[in-house]
């Protein structure tokens, strides 16, 4: 059964290649990982700002073709989000929503960047136009537990700017995943005690529209898949989905 791993925002298919996509495939996973257009090593960098919401859909509809099944799709983020879009057009075998953004929209997250990290969400907006982004921010944004400072370093390497249309598209209600819409498939939910970009209380909203209890693991941050202690996130999507029958 193959699995498609869909990244979030600033990032590519690159943040799953670090632990997530050589682990899986050992235990006998057929793995795929997609960079949106403007992302990663995927064409569109120079017109990246024209990109909406449903244009990343659009390449995650164009790369399930490419596959001999439908695949488990695994959404981080903002590809958590692209996941529920793509569900009001598609099945899926099973999904796994990573700190997604929730149906409601990033709104929530801005508010509580607002009262509780707003230097942090000034240095978003200065990546929204064309900044890069500093290396402590990154540090702030994704992680709770230690990171090297050579580790971190390749990291920001590797980020990049986000189409300012996409995360209007995320933050207004006029593109948002309709619940009534979204293919049911078997769904589990996790999230980070300590995100300081999709709060527990976020992932709760999104369990909460999926009829689905959200798992929120302790220490650690919204880079789920590259925090010291990925591996507990892995053994845990392993067990669920083998607990599926997949």
């Amino acid at each position: 059964m193959p699995i498609l791993f869909v990244h979030g925002a600033y990032a590519g298919a690159w943040c799953w290649e670090e632990h997530f996509l050589p682990w899986f495939a050992q235990r006998g996973w057929a793995v795929h990982a997609v960079s949106f257009r403007g992302h990663g090593r995927s064409w569109g960098r120079d017109d990246l700002d024209s990109f909406s919401l449903d244009h990343y859909v659009a390449d995650l509809i164009e790369t399930v073709a490419t596959l001999p099944v439908p695949p488990i799709l695994i959404g981080h983020s903002m590809g958590g989000m692209v996941v529920q879009k793509y569900l009001e057009r598609a099945a899926a075998p099973a999904v796994v929503l990573m700190a997604s953004v929730p149906p409601q929209g990033l709104i929530y997250s801005a508010l509580g960047l607002l009262f509780t990290a707003p230097q942090l969400l000034i240095d978003f907006n200065r990546i929204m136009g064309g900044g890069e982004p500093s290396a402590e921010s990154l540090r702030q944004a994704l992680f709770y537990q230690p990171v090297a400072d050579g580790t971190l370093h390749r990291y920001w390497k590797l980020s990049q700017p986000e189409s300012n249309r996409a995360i209007w598209d995320m933050t207004l209600f006029f593109n948002l995943p309709g619940t009534s819409r979204v293919y049911r498939a078997p769904m589990l939910i996790l999230g980070a005690q300590y995100d300081r970009l999709i709060s527990p209380g976020q992932v709760q909203m999104t369990a909460n529209a999926y009829g689905t209890p959200p798992e929120i693991f302790r220490d650690m941050g919204h880079a789920m898949m590259l925090e010291r202690n990925w591996e507990k996130v892995a053994v845990r999507i392993d067990e669920w989905l083998t607990g599926q029958g997949l």
